[in-house]
């Protein structure tokens, strides 16, 4: 297992964007896969970065340290967003090492809180010593926002 940035392995990007998309991008009005590709490789506000984990040589799941995340709270910042594993290789701790990889940037970057929102995952994120804070919406649909305080 290995993790690498996309500020370093650009060429991944399309790919994450097509794991995005599919994810968490089908409502309307979102971007296309296209889109978020450049999304992706724009220069990073702060402290951004995407990552990619790998299982030997193959690319599986992937994570981000983000600006902003939910358009209802562009109040709060950093995000950790984006969390995708490929289905074919979950329940292996893959989102954990992904996200550990996101606190751990963040925190060397000088982040002492950061913010994700999930629909579902809630549980995964609490094991890991994220508290959730409330309840918000994003695109029509309930969601989760979590906080996790880094020390330093």
């Amino acid at each position: 297992m290995s993790i690498v940035a996309i500020s370093e392995r650009p060429e991944l990007a399309p790919m994450v964007a097509a794991w995005l998309w599919g994810a968490f991008f089908q409502h309307p009005g979102a971007m296309d896969v296209r889109a978020l590709t450049a999304l992706i490789l724009l220069p990073a506000v702060g402290a951004e970065e995407t990552f990619v984990l790998f299982d030997g040589a193959t690319p599986v799941g992937t994570a981000s340290l983000a600006a902003q995340d939910l358009d209802a709270r562009p109040d709060l910042t950093p995000w950790l967003a984006g969390v995708f594993v490929r289905e074919e290789f979950r329940g292996r701790g893959y989102a954990s090492r992904l996200v550990r990889m996101v606190e751990g940037f963040a925190r060397s970057h000088g982040v002492t809180r950061l913010w994700l929102f999930t629909q579902n995952a809630a549980p995964l994120y609490a094991g890991l010593g994220w508290l959730a804070v409330g309840m918000e919406e994003e695109h029509g649909l309930p969601v989760t926002l979590m906080r996790r305080d880094l020390a330093p």
